[in-house]
């Protein structure tokens, strides 16, 4: 998995913020591929899902968002929530502030509800600037809200009409963002009714 090697571990968990339970599972371990496998295997699938979202740069986050809210999309996905995670979409494959600004718009007129719109929230969130187009003076992001954002689409998208289906839809998420991290599109077939 070697886009897992963007920030040093110890930030990716300062950023993940584990419960104590989680973090005593993976003290000792050495590095990010160790300490996802070591909370999937204790069952902390939230958690290893949000150390994903933090590890992988933004713009292999921002992705597996999308393929998540994707896998678990309704039929039919409401406009702006299919909106914000197209335009998502689109900032992964050019990554221009218009597409970034447009996705946050949409995710907004979604009412931020969605994994979608959380999706759109994260292309925001990974760009240089949170000020308005027109503003002199820049604002960056702090650095950890788009793992954040990413967090959110994929713990909504494994919950979204099916709250029991939470843990297989997190290993198949899992599964989805090891294939991103070794360079793989990590795509998911829709769940289906």
């Amino acid at each position: 998995m070697t886009k897992l090697s963007v920030l040093p571990l110890e930030e990716v968990l300062k950023r993940c913020e584990l419960a104590a339970e989680a973090a005593a599972c993976v003290q000792g371990i050495g590095d990010i591929p160790g300490v996802i496998g070591a909370l999937q295997k204790q069952d902390f699938l939230v958690e290893a899902a949000r150390v994903f979202a933090h590890a992988l740069p933004k713009r292999e986050a921002v992705w597996w968002a999308c393929m998540c809210a994707l896998h678990t999309a309704p039929e039919p996905v409401p406009e702006p929530d299919r909106k914000a995670r197209e335009l998502a979409e689109q900032w992964v494959r050019a990554q221009t502030d218009e597409l970034r600004r447009e996705a946050m718009a949409q995710a907004k007129n979604a009412g931020f509800q969605s994994p979608e719109a959380w999706a759109g929230v994260a292309a925001f969130w990974s760009g240089d600037s949170l000020a308005p187009p027109d503003a002199q003076t820049k604002v960056a992001p702090p650095p950890h809200l788009t793992g954040v954002a990413v967090a959110g689409a994929v713990t909504l998208a494994a919950v979204r009409n099916k709250p029991a289906a939470k843990d297989a839809r997190l290993a198949r998420f899992l599964a989805s963002a090891r294939d991103i991290a070794a360079g793989g599109s990590g795509r998911l077939a829709p769940e289906g009714p």
